[in-house]
């Protein structure tokens, strides 16, 4: 990659930034909807964008902004789906984690599109999941959601973006098994212009967790710097 990976959310902006909300804060990884890019595909949907990588199963990252007005009470959907958005080929299926121990953990959570029924299921597309272990999807990565979201209830808005990376072993030969989690969450006051208010002062919460069923409990256990996860990811993707 010719992109430092994150440092876009700070200072350069690149990318989609005038046409979707969720990647203000610019395109990481300079994805693009290019199948000749399989493992750095753009994919864009209502609720949030990420880079597809055909060779993991899954996502790189995923992009979205999350404010007061995505919050809300309506009834959690129900199972996952492939995501008919990508090539046939490219699929991954809700049964081919069948067997295998690990949750289907949501990158961006089923709760910040919990204002309608829509917005809600599109978050069980399998590309928005990764495989983590109980621990961590229902530990330390579930309580950093509820954290960003009670933020967010009390007055922020936050661009955030989320991936995993590492691993070697498969599952149904079609998807890695991650090592590692991350997330940068970069939180503002309510409010417009967003890209002029972000200054060096501006709050942002960076982690990097274990993928692992003995991870230490308390996401704030495994913070880390932008820089931190810059320097690991930006290697990680295969851009072909």
């Amino acid at each position: 990659m010719k992109r430092r990976f994150l440092l876009c959310c700070l200072t350069l902006f690149v990318g989609l930034a005038d046409v979707q909300a969720q990647l203000v804060l610019g395109n990481p990884s300079g994805a693009k909807t290019d199948v000749g890019r399989a493992n750095n595909y753009l994919l864009i949907h209502n609720g949030f964008i990420m880079s597809y990588n055909r060779s993991r199963g899954a996502a790189n990252w995923v992009a979205w902004h999350l404010s007061a007005t995505d919050l809300g009470d309506i009834e959690r959907a129900s199972g996952f789906r492939q995501d008919t958005a990508l090539p046939a080929a490219w699929r991954i299926k809700d049964s081919d984690y069948d067997g295998v121990g690990f949750d289907r953990g949501h990158i961006c959570p089923s709760e910040d599109r919990s204002n309608t029924e829509e917005a809600n299921r599109e978050t069980f597309i399998m590309s928005n999941a990764q495989p983590q272990t109980v621990r961590l999807n229902r530990g330390p990565w579930k309580a950093l959601e509820g954290e960003i979201q009670d933020l967010v209830r009390q007055g922020f808005e936050a661009y955030i973006y989320a991936g995993c990376y590492g691993g070697t072993d498969r599952i149904a030969e079609k998807v890695t098994l991650p090592t590692r989690c991350w997330k940068v969450a970069v939180l503002l006051n309510e409010g417009a212009n967003d890209r002029g208010r972000i200054n060096v002062s501006t709050r942002v919460i960076a982690v990097d967790l274990p993928n692992s069923s003995d991870a230490e409990s308390g996401w704030r256990n495994h913070r880390v710097s932008v820089d931190d996860i810059e320097s690991v990811i930006e290697a990680k993707i295969d851009d072909q």
